[in-house]
């Protein structure tokens, strides 16, 4: 645990929240900026920075912790279908240091939460990128 870590006094359990689901490894907590409802954040009881810090065994109980959650939205609130967004870098959105899924429920005709516009892959940059992410594999 992180001192500093909001997210780590959360999952702690030093500051009350809307928890979901509790395990040895995760705490599950509704979002209190909610994109729609029922918005809940999966947060490692462990501190990780973001994905590229995340351990693998507990990477590797994200996933199907994340389909238990939205299954259950679906189920118990109505949802359509749920996002699962997870931000690394203040750049790509990432407000809190500390590793953690979003799970979005969507319902029919809300509004469009995780969506960009498609752009284009040239042949040469598609060489590129590929060329230089594989050296760094």
């Amino acid at each position: 645990m992180k001192d500093d870590c909001i997210f780590c006094k959360i999952a702690a359990g030093q500051i009350p929240s809307a928890t979901l689901w509790e395990d040895g490894d995760f705490r599950v907590i509704l979002d209190l900026g909610p994109a729609s409802r029922g918005h809940a954040l999966i947060l490692p009881k462990e501190h990780y920075a973001d994905l590229c810090e995340l351990d693998d065994a507990v990477g590797a109980k994200v996933m199907p912790l994340a389909r238990k959650i939205g299954s259950a939205m679906m189920k118990a609130l109505g949802c359509a279908g749920f996002n699962v967004v997870q931000n690394n870098g203040e750049a790509a959105g990432q407000t809190v240091r500390h590793f953690h899924v979003h799970i979005i429920p969507r319902y029919e005709g809300g509004p469009k939460i995780v969506a960009w516009e498609p752009g284009e892959l040239n042949d040469a940059d598609k060489a590129q990128i590929v060329e230089a992410v594989k050296m760094k594999l």
